[in-house]
């Protein structure tokens, strides 16, 4: 029973038609791209040159399409609920906070530097690990709601855990990206990275809880009709995005091929480590499964539109840690619906671990 102070938020819809097939969109931006970049090449490095303050202004217009939507459904609010699963929120903040980052710097250090260095065009082998890292130091905002859905996961957990992992967002993304990248020998100007946060996180979160409370103030049936109007601009904008960074990419995806698959090999590794680690832990601490659920999903996924930003504002179109946000992109949708189906599956399991009963009093 929800004993706190808000009422349980409405369940968001399961996985409409462009989340579903993410990845085959994405495939396609792809694909169009590199056709872009490689029959129209004038007009695509026009576009590229559009900066003003090293921010490209088409791109920034996109991104804010794609990110204040996603925003607008955060109700900072909810920390008040924070106490209620204290275990589970925990876990998370381990999970987000002090495992997936620094684990991500290291599967980057080891497969990137490593392990597939000599297939990979060594001017990039930075800028691959500067992508890496950002893409693991943005926690998912949006998409944990549906999954969390998927899973039947409590939806005061989900909210109250998602408004105070972006609450730390705010503050820490800047610090543990600055961090890594100086741990892995990469400098950014700090005023860079500073930018990046205030043009991509500071600034949409203002607007977008504006905006919410100004729907908020006209009736729930208001707010949840401008929700459902505004998502496809999302997914629109993320899409054209992402063809614009491939008319850039283009020669270098056709010169290396299999690129994008040997990038993928940490994000899955990382993944799979995460989610089930914060799985284990919450089991462990005796937490319910439908908190375990969100708790593990946020820890597995990423706000990849974000890093996306963050990756061309500080490096480009046409580097590699660009390329490197836009392969969690490619991949997020079908391995996290694994990860909702493990977890589904697995609830007998779960559920059958001492301190979870104990906690259960069964």
């Amino acid at each position: 029973m929800n004993t706190g102070t808000l009422p349980a938020p409405a369940a968001p819809a399961p996985l409409n038609v462009f989340e579903r097939y993410l990845t085959l969109w994405v495939f396609l931006c792809i694909v169009a791209g590199i056709v872009l970049g490689q029959l129209l090449p004038g007009p695509v490095q026009a576009i590229g040159r559009m900066e003003f303050a090293q921010v490209n202004l088409p791109v920034g217009v996109l991104i804010w399409v794609m990110i204040i939507p996603m925003l607008l459904k955060v109700d900072f609010g909810a920390l008040g609920q924070v106490k209620q699963h204290w275990r589970g929120i925990g876990v998370t903040l381990f999970i987000n906070w002090a495992v997936k980052p620094f684990s991500m710097a290291l599967l980057g250090w080891l497969f990137i530097r490593h392990v597939f260095a000599p297939y990979l065009p060594a001017d990039q082998l930075d800028s691959y690990v500067a992508g890496l890292i950002l893409l693991a130091a943005a926690p998912c905002t949006a998409m944990v709601f549906v999954w969390s859905r998927l899973t039947n996961g409590d939806p005061v957990f989900t909210l109250s855990q998602v408004a105070l992992n972006d609450s730390i967002m705010v503050f820490a993304f800047a610090p543990i990206v600055a961090l890594l990248l100086g741990l892995s020998a990469i400098t950014v100007p700090w005023d860079t990275l500073l930018t990046s946060v205030g043009l991509y996180i500071v600034i949409p979160v203002i607007l977008a809880q504006l905006w919410r409370r100004a729907l908020l103030q006209r009736g729930q049936a208001a707010f949840e009709r401008t929700l459902a109007a505004i998502g496809p601009w999302s997914i629109a904008a993320l899409l054209a995005t992402l063809v614009l960074l491939f008319g850039f990419q283009g020669q270098a995806i056709l010169q290396q091929p299999l690129v994008i698959a040997m990038l993928a090999v940490p994000i899955l590794i990382q993944v799979f480590f995460n989610s089930g680690l914060a799985y284990w832990l919450n089991r462990r601490a005796g937490e319910a499964h439908n908190v375990a659920c969100p708790s593990a999903l946020i820890g597995a996924s990423n706000f990849f539109e974000l890093a996306v930003a963050a990756a061309i504002s500080l490096f480009g179109f046409q580097s590699g840690a660009a390329l490197a946000t836009v392969v969690g992109v490619l991949i997020e949708v079908p391995v996290m619906l694994l990860v909702v189906r493990w977890v589904n599956a697995s609830k007998p399991w779960y559920e059958s671990g001492a301190a979870v009963r104990a906690r259960a009093g069964r």
